[in-house]
């Protein structure tokens, strides 16, 4: 038995007035999933328990059947595991995005949040400003590692694992003043960083370049999502079947790697809409092809077109998934001679009106064709919520597609 599991992240989404009351999944042409959808179970699953925030790492767990309310130890420390990077037990790993803030205002806590990827800065730029940032602000017992393209990893010694930071992408718009760590709270260090890291780069020769070059720079690190040293159980272990995972982030490379499952790089892929969604999909029937049963699919394009409120891209990032991933990998399983089964799901909605993550259940399907039932006639939100199939604990989805 073979089995896909295929994450567009952050597909789902709302009705919007700029769509004509309709929501990207709604009015994407993505025939391959409509016409599996219509002979699939149907519903929807909440992969966010209640209380917990809405992020990727909490929904992928999930999804991978690792509850996150026991295993959710913060997504810094899964991207330190996916960069190679060796966490002590006095470690905090902190996630680093390079962003853009404004400029134009004389005090650092006065500046607007514009944009949280730096105009989805390449990885190359991205790395001349990563070690500037690391060798102009030194500390012993603290090292900057450049991560894909405005995600990076701060591993900080004895910092506190819990802090509550700020989210960027929550506060796109907003002044920072009122989102910064502060003093009171035990935040001082980390504001200097910030503070200090903002004087860093500003100038930089990336970011006059950038500005010369219509794009924006990534003129400030902001930390956010720390955590200690994960550890997972095996996928393969628990579940009896062998395991691949490709995605071009570092967070989902690094619970496939704590799960022992295989990570598979794919050249050319991004993490946002210019993506190399062939390659992921050749990547997938390679593995299978290798005898890999189970294979999980990431493609953040769509997450990152909600974040960037791109109303006139995310469903267009849904299409190339559908017809340059998801078409020809079924149509390898359909000649491999091979039983398969077939889950696609997001792992949280992305809003494009609010351009951060929301808590809802999302709509999934679940392909057997050697069961076929009455599913949907077109797979999107409204369809998902008018079935009754209802799943309450994304952790236990896995339980519906896999045969034990």
């Amino acid at each position: 038995m073979k089995y896909l599991v295929l994450i567009p992240d952050g597909m789902a989404d709302r009705p919007s007035e700029k769509l004509g009351g309709k929501t990207p999944m709604e009015i994407a042409n993505k025939p391959t999933m409509d016409r599996l959808a219509s002979m699939s179970v149907c519903g929807t699953v909440l992969n966010v328990p209640c209380g917990m925030v809405p992020e990727s790492d909490t929904a992928n767990l999930a999804i991978m059947s690792y509850d996150p309310r026991t295993y959710s130890k913060g997504r810094s420390p899964l991207e330190a595991v996916s960069l190679g990077i060796k966490l002590e037990d006095d470690d905090t790993a902190i996630r680093c995005n390079l962003v853009t803030v404004s400029e134009d205002e004389e005090n650092y806590e006065d500046r607007i949040m514009i944009d949280h990827s730096a105009d989805e800065i390449s990885t190359e730029e991205a790395d001349e400003l990563v070690r500037a940032l690391d060798a102009a602000l030194p500390m012993e017992g603290r090292h900057l590692y450049t991560g894909i393209s405005y995600r990076h990893c701060l591993i900080w010694k004895n910092a506190c694992p819990t802090y509550n930071f700020a989210r960027p992408h929550d506060i796109i718009g907003r002044r920072i003043g009122e989102y910064l760590p502060s003093a009171e709270n035990g935040g001082a260090e980390f504001l200097e960083f910030m503070r200090h890291g903002y004087d860093v780069l500003k100038d930089h020769p990336v970011n006059v370049r950038r500005r010369a070059e219509g794009k924006r720079p990534a003129n400030s690190p902001w930390l956010w999502s720390p955590g200690q040293n994960p550890s997972l159980p095996s996928f393969e272990k628990k579940w009896g079947v062998s395991a691949s995972v490709v995605s071009a982030v570092d967070l989902i490379k690094g619970i496939g790697l704590c799960a022992e499952m295989e990570v598979l790089d794919v050249e050319g892929a991004t993490g946002n809409y210019h993506t190399n969604y062939k390659g992921k999909a050749d990547a997938a029937i390679d593995a299978f092809k290798r005898g890999r049963e189970f294979v999980y699919v990431h493609v953040e394009a769509p997450d990152e077109c909600g974040h960037r409120g791109e109303f006139d891209v995310k469903h267009l990032a849904i299409e190339k998934i559908d017809s340059l991933i998801l078409a020809p990998v079924l149509e390898y399983l359909e000649n491999c001679g091979d039983d398969f089964k077939i889950m696609v799901l997001p792992d949280h909605p992305t809003p494009l009106d609010i351009r951060t993550h929301s808590p809802e259940p999302v709509p999934f399907f679940i392909y057997d064709p050697k069961r076929k039932v009455e599913g949907v006639s077109c797979f999107t939100e409204a369809a998902a919520n008018a079935s009754p199939v209802d799943i309450a604990d994304g952790s236990t989805l896995l339980e519906h597609l896999i045969v034990k």
